[in-house]
């Protein structure tokens, strides 16, 4: 997180240009790792922040706290947030950097839930609290061929049953704006203030139209992240158009490609889950539609992936 500018000079901003929020209040940081966000939030005002994380990095969090002169506001504590107690019964804002790629693989955001309906006072304030995940289209035929095509002749040998196994694994990558062939389309949306764990399971539609006549051979996804209490919001995107964040995009290839034309529409549908063996890791479909003015460009299909 550190690295990441985007992030957290976010974070920052959202903390500092809000410090009448924070003022004299309790604050949780859920996974609060090297206790960055921890601090912020002392020098925001905070009266008493305590930071949870599982991990052995909480050691050098203290370290740094200490050094920072924050011992006597800050509190950490190693363990399991749904098995540690707090030293107490309530919180008045719960702070976390809770994101994983395509927004929800290996996500905290749970755990966050957890901390929010078991400590969070009414009205208590979430940061951030607001994510939207979008889909859009892409030409990458390139970087398809390296990634797939690769199988069709390894070392004189045909390994095309593996092409299949390539296919199911979504890359996380730096996706340029010029290869996004289609207008963003909003699939999904979180209010972490109202959302419930089972709604991180979802299937909803996508629709995208495509603003210039070329070839499709993957779609993406990113999300963006809103902080919408604070005085004037704040928010950053993982999206192509952004500045680079750590998150990337997410790029699901489908098994051939689409040859389409400027105004012509796909209508599609992305479902997404915790796996059954490990909830962090996700199972996700997509289906589409490509309905083309010549019906011999049109096809449609639907794709397993999983991001594990």
């Amino acid at each position: 997180m550190l690295k990441d500018e985007v992030r957290t000079n976010t974070y920052k901003n959202a903390i500092y240009q809000n410090a009448h929020l924070f003022k004299d209040k309790v604050v949780l940081d859920v996974g609060c790792g090297t206790g960055i966000l921890s601090m912020f939030a002392v020098k925001a005002g905070a009266k008493q922040v305590i930071g949870v994380d599982m991990s052995t990095i909480i050691e050098k969090a203290r370290e740094i706290v200490a050094v920072n002169g924050m011992s006597d506001k800050i509190t950490l504590i190693q363990g399991k947030m749904e098995e540690i107690t707090l030293p107490v019964d309530k919180v008045d804002i719960i702070i976390s950097e809770w994101m994983g790629y395509f927004l929800l693989y290996e996500s905290m955001l749970d755990t966050v839930l957890w901390a929010r309906d078991r400590y969070l006072v009414p009205g208590g304030l979430i940061f951030p609290d607001k994510a939207h995940i979008y889909m859009a289209a892409i030409e990458d035929g390139d970087y398809k061929d390296e990634k797939i095509g690769f199988w069709n002749n390894v070392y004189g040998f045909n390994y095309t049953p593996m092409q299949k196994v390539a296919l199911a694994e979504p890359l996380v990558d730096t996706v340029e704006l010029k290869a996004v062939v289609t207008k963003p389309s909003l699939a999904y949306s979180i209010d972490l203030y109202t959302v419930k764990v089972e709604d991180l399971s979802f299937s909803v539609p996508f629709t995208l139209e495509c603003e210039r006549n070329d070839y499709i051979h993957a779609f993406i996804s990113w999300f963006d992240i809103e902080f919408s209490k604070c005085h004037k919001p704040v928010k950053f995107s993982t999206g192509p158009h952004a500045k680079y964040t750590h998150w990337k995009q997410t790029v699901f290839y489908i098994s051939d490609y689409l040859i389409c034309n400027k105004g012509e529409t796909i209508s599609g549908q992305i479902s997404s889950k915790p796996t059954e063996r490990n909830p962090r890791d996700l199972d996700v479909v997509v289906s589409y539609q490509f309905e083309a003015q010549d019906p011999t460009r049109s096809r449609g299909e639907t794709l397993s992936y999983k991001m594990c």
